[in-house]
């Protein structure tokens, strides 16, 4: 039962995150793409928030925020934009400069180009960030424990400290097999859409 309780706790952390990581990451996005200058600067925040190890930028939230789910979820989210971020900007820059004209020819202004054109478009590839993002969190979300977070890493850590294997592996294989699922539920999505799109 607790197995099955950390679990949730742990998938509800992950998907909480995940939502803010994709609000945030995908607006980063957008303003990169569309505000000259300001790419560069984005790009190299997001890349260096991703090269802080993860419990030294938890470490440095919990003194912000104090222990618990919060920050965790604000570790998460941080660690979690640059995939979103740069695959929004890419995916965006990557349309075709015809479609753009197409559209704007049509009488589109800017903000009907950006939903309706750019955005669709540019979609597979901000899902494949998401999926990256989404796939990541579930492992870094095991550290939780250490800032008093909830999720599967109390059992973890729980088996660590009485040296119990066993306890371990109910912790870490539940982590393990929801990485694993939807990562091949999205990638499963992400062909259909690639597939989608070419046809």
């Amino acid at each position: 039962m607790e197995i099955f309780e950390k679990s949730l706790e742990h998938l509800y952390l992950v998907f909480t995150a995940t939502v803010f990581s994709v609000i945030v990451g995908v607006l980063l996005g957008i303003i990169a793409y569309r505000v000259k200058h300001l790419d560069k600067i984005i790009l190299w925040l997001t890349d260096t928030l991703q090269t802080i190890p993860s419990l030294a930028l938890l470490a440095f939230l919990m003194i912000f925020f104090g222990l618990g789910d919060l920050t965790l979820i604000i570790g998460l989210v941080l660690y979690s934009l640059l995939p979103i971020t740069r695959n929004t900007y890419t995916g965006l820059k990557d349309v075709s400069p015809f479609l753009k004209d197409a559209a704007k020819g049509m009488g589109m202004s800017k903000m009907q180009r950006l939903l309706l054109v750019e955005l669709p478009l540019s979609f597979p590839l901000i899902f494949v960030g998401i999926k990256i993002a989404l796939v990541t969190s579930f492992s870094i979300a095991v550290l939780g424990v250490l800032i008093g977070a909830g999720g599967l890493g109390s059992i973890i850590y729980s088996g660590i400290q009485i040296q119990d294997v066993s306890m371990i592996l109910k912790g870490a294989i539940p982590v393990t097999l929801m990485a694993i699922v939807f990562d091949i539920f999205m990638t499963f999505i992400e062909k259909r859409m690639i597939k989608k799109a070419k046809n």
